[in-house]
């Protein structure tokens, strides 16, 4: 019959889901365009709100779609290679904050540049001692991976779901600390964003990781609320495995931004 399914790809049903997105990422886009020139930032929240509507609409069906059986063996190949080629685009965008950070770290410019190189960090800027909060930081980060670890051999080698949920837990806390140490150590930064390539370096390539932090342990969070109602089992639990990928990435990342940012650029 031709409405038997014989085969284990997943045909998804017409969804709006993708417009929405089209449609609500150009509001928020657009509205921030007019907010950068002068005009209102309701058009871009509109957009933002809209955004976060389809986030969680969408990974809901999704959600529902695995609770349903929907996700084949052959399905979780595609979603996992959609997934590390998404973690493969996010390392190309932090590849262009260390260049641009390489770049002005061993060709300053300088007032008779390129003829003469300048200093860099530049004149006036007191950077912070990596070996103070920065370090604290990075042990905080390494547990809260060790932890993300720990809960995901619980699920997948031990069917231990109690361990995997006071794995997470400790994960999410981590992250949390991790969050206000960095906003603690923005706020007693002796330089500012605005005025000097050193600044602007250190506050995008370690704000979007902050950003990356945030977006993890929500990751984690969700991870950890879907593990106390019984959605994963040794079997079927790559929503969960992608979050763990996810904090290992930003994990690798922040020990290159310590490394080079904190330690080599000083």
């Amino acid at each position: 019959m031709a409405h038997v399914k014989n085969h284990d790809y997943h045909i998804l049903a017409p969804s709006l889901w993708p417009l929405l997105a089209s449609v609500a990422a150009f509001l928020m886009l657009f509205g921030a365009v007019l907010f950068f020139h002068d005009g209102g930032p309701w058009l871009g929240l509109i957009g933002f709100v809209g955004v976060l509507y389809v986030m969680f609409g969408w990974w809901a069906d999704t959600v529902k779609e695995n609770q349903a059986g929907d996700h084949t063996p052959v399905v979780l190949i595609g979603l996992r290679y959609g997934f590390i080629l998404f973690i493969m685009s996010e390392v190309m965008f932090f590849a262009a904050w260390f260049w641009s950070f390489f770049k002005h770290a061993m060709y300053p410019m300088g007032e008779m540049s390129p003829i003469v190189d300048g200093v860099f960090p530049p004149a006036g800027i007191e950077t912070f001692d990596p070996w103070h909060l920065p370090l604290i930081n990075t042990l905080i980060l390494l547990c809260s991976g060790a932890a993300a670890t720990w809960a995901h051999h619980a699920i997948a080698h031990e069917n231990n779901r109690k361990d995997m949920i006071n794995g997470l837990a400790i994960a999410v806390i981590l992250g949390l600390i991790f969050t206000a140490f960095q906003a603690y150590e923005y706020s007693h930064a002796a330089f500012g964003f605005a005025g000097n390539i050193y600044g602007a370096n250190f506050f995008m390539a370690t704000g979007f990781h902050g950003f990356h932090v945030i977006v993890g342990t929500i990751f984690l969070f969700i991870c950890m609320l879907r593990a106390m109602r019984g959605h994963f089992t040794p079997d079927s639990h790559l929503g969960f495995e992608a979050a763990a990928w996810y904090w290992h990435f930003v994990d690798v990342v922040w020990l290159f931004l310590f490394a080079a940012v904190y330690v080599w650029g000083q």
